[in-house]
């Protein structure tokens, strides 16, 4: 019964929850449409390496080599460590002084001897020039950061030419026109409800039983 009463509702006063909806769908969709046309999520490029000491600090050996693919997966896990810091970050905006660093973004990761550098920034031409700047800091500045490579940069192989492509937008934003829409939609059928309860007349007979009064008749609409 409860839900009938809900449903009636809501059919004598659709208008107060159409107008929310209308009013916020007027504003957002215009702006998702534009946002999907555009990059709206700016542009990413990512590269794939691996990395070992430089050959002038390997000893030469005879025999098994499974060390220095352990040598090279420790070298990569170093360097995605040193991704994700500051200082790595810090030695791309020296190449790049006149971009904007704070736009930057910068993700990592490893499957063992195989790193994944994943760069985000909203141009594309200055993306472009931040890869190449970060790929010159893999190769030329580590040892800056790793005693361990003696002094030595690490010889790093990129298996990917650098690709730059638009990016996606964040989750958020691309669900976010339909959140506005959702949350228009419950303030509507507020409205709705607020209104009845404020309303004085009385339009159905349950609303008179339920004051406890008889019906005795009812004039109907024809």
């Amino acid at each position: 019964m409860e839900l009938i009463l809900f449903f009636r509702v809501l059919l004598r006063r659709w208008w107060l929850v159409v107008i929310p909806v209308v009013v916020v769908a007027a504003v957002v969709i215009p702006q998702w449409l534009r946002e999907r046309s555009t990059a709206g999520g700016g542009f990413s490029v990512t590269l794939r390496y691996t990395a070992s000491q430089s050959a002038a600090n390997v000893t030469p050996r005879d025999g098994d080599y499974q060390d220095v693919w352990l040598a090279s997966e420790l070298a990569v896990n170093a360097l995605t460590d040193w991704v994700r810091s500051g200082t790595f970050k810090d030695e791309i905006g020296q190449q790049v002084s006149d971009l904007d660093m704070a736009a930057l973004g910068v993700a990592a990761d490893n499957k063992r001897s195989v790193g994944q550098l994943v760069l985000a920034y909203p141009d594309e031409a200055g993306l472009e020039r931040i890869t190449q700047a970060a790929m010159d800091v893999l190769m030329n500045r580590a040892q800056a950061y790793f005693p361990q490579l003696g002094g030595q940069s690490a010889a790093v192989t990129f298996l990917d030419a650098p690709v730059t492509a638009p990016a996606p937008p964040a989750i958020a934003n691309r669900f976010e026109p339909f959140i506005r829409i959702g949350l228009a939609l419950l303030a509507g059928i507020a409205l709705a409800f607020l209104w009845e309860y404020l309303d004085p007349f009385v339009y159905r007979k349950e609303q008179v039983e339920a004051m406890g009064l008889p019906v005795l008749a009812r004039i109907p609409k024809k």
